[in-house]
């Protein structure tokens, strides 16, 4: 995955400095949701200097390059998750633990057709989130 990343990021015209290669490393590393304060946790001790704006950046750069998905959680705070290899897919996200599953089966085209329609607005993509809670905290609660 960290190769993937790197090679179309090169591709694109960016440069892989070695910031942005510890935030890529650190990014490709995680199995699951992250923040752009998490990844400055992880790559701060080793990349000395590394600031907030360079982890921005690069978050910006795989969003507009559609290599990491934005989970909206709700709140001002986003977090985002490596796109696999699916291709269109949605989120189920954990209210409680955060932790997001990826679905395929959405048939949403009609209603795109309609509001495409009833508003003249062109539909170019979709995002649907379903927030919830989790088999394994849903056990845990009292």
């Amino acid at each position: 995955m960290k190769t993937k990343l790197l090679i179309t990021i090169k591709k694109n015209g960016y440069k892989i400095t070695p910031q942005r290669k510890a935030v890529i490393n650190s990014i490709a590393g995680s199995h699951s949701h992250f923040t752009p304060e998490s990844i400055h946790k992880r790559v701060s001790d080793g990349c000395q200097g590394i600031g907030l704006a360079t982890i921005y950046r690069t978050i910006n750069i795989l969003l507009n390059l559609r290599l990491v998905c934005e989970l909206y959680t709700g709140g001002n705070c986003h977090s985002y998750v490596v796109r696999r290899p699916v291709k269109h897919h949605h989120h189920l996200v954990c209210s409680r633990c955060k932790k997001v599953v990826d679905f395929t089966d959405c048939d949403l085209k009609d209603i795109e057709i309609k509001l495409s329609k009833g508003t003249g607005f062109k539909v170019d993509r979709h995002l649907l989130e379903f927030i919830g809670t989790c088999p394994d905290c849903q056990k845990a609660m009292p």
